[in-house]
């Protein structure tokens, strides 16, 4: 069954920021799609602050 899980990119490898439930070796098909930069919507969605939208943002993109 497919799962959606947030990972962060370091030195060349993406970690997962939760756990995979896989076994040791299994190879899986990862799809790539970056975090949009909520930062550049401050002041065109109302008068949301930098801290709501990032709020909303994680509220949104929550696995």
């Amino acid at each position: 069954m497919p799962i959606t899980v947030r990972a962060r990119y370091e030195k060349g490898v993406l970690k997962p920021l939760q756990d995979l439930n896989l076994e040791e070796g299994e190879e899986v098909i990862v799809i790539v799609k970056k975090k949009p930069n909520i930062d550049r919507f401050v002041g065109v969605l109302g008068k949301a602050s930098a801290g709501e939208l990032r709020a909303y943002e994680e509220e949104v993109y929550a696995p």
